[in-house]
């Protein structure tokens, strides 16, 4: 299976990454992005109800099979590979969007299910913004301490495989899945 190269100005910035799997994740994101970037009527009053209620953007472009597959993917990549590949991946992440945002790990209570989301979190590298990722964060934490699933090893194992760099002035991922671990209970607050 052929990797990418270079694709942009910053060397190796997908390196690792197999081509046909970037092209997948870059024709989600061209097909989403039309749904994303559809104008919100903000002065109806019913507004937050019809975007809660609407079609899943997955559906309604017809890849939810295609983007959750290539999601996962990418996530054994992050997973497994080397820093650059995981640099790759985050760069791809960041550069697509709308699959960003629209593409999620399943959610379950067993451990491999949180680890799989701290995965997902780690790799989308403080998203959009991070005190969104945060929240996320400190949701996912509490839902590990209902289903008694210890996540303290869990966000330091993915700690490691996360990004030093700060991007927003609020720490790096890594210090973040760190601090959240540190703290009794678990979590931002």
């Amino acid at each position: 299976m052929p990797t990418v190269g270079p694709r942009t100005a910053a060397e190796g910035e997908l390196m690792g990454v197999p081509g046909e799997l970037v092209d997948e994740v870059e024709l989600v994101d061209a097909l989403l992005k039309p749904l994303a970037q559809r104008p919100v009527d903000i002065t109806d009053p019913d507004w937050p109800a019809r975007l809660r209620d609407g079609p899943d953007p997955l559906d309604e472009a017809g890849v939810r099979e295609e983007a959750e597959a290539a999601l996962r993917r990418l996530l054994v990549l992050y997973e497994r590979g080397d820093e650059p590949t995981r640099s790759a991946v985050r760069a791809l992440l960041d550069r697509c969007g709308s699959f960003r945002r629209a593409t999620h790990v399943p959610r379950g209570r067993s451990p491999e299910a949180f680890r799989q989301r701290l995965l997902h979190l780690s790799a989308r590298d403080h998203g959009d913004d991070t005190r969104d990722e945060m929240v996320t964060l400190n949701g996912l934490c509490e839902e590990a301490r209902e289903a008694r699933v210890d996540i303290r090893p869990l966000l330091l194992e993915v700690a490691e495989l996360s990004s030093a760099e700060g991007k927003f002035g609020m720490g790096s991922i890594r210090d973040i899945l760190r601090r959240a671990a540190r703290r009794d209970p678990v979590g931002l607050w």
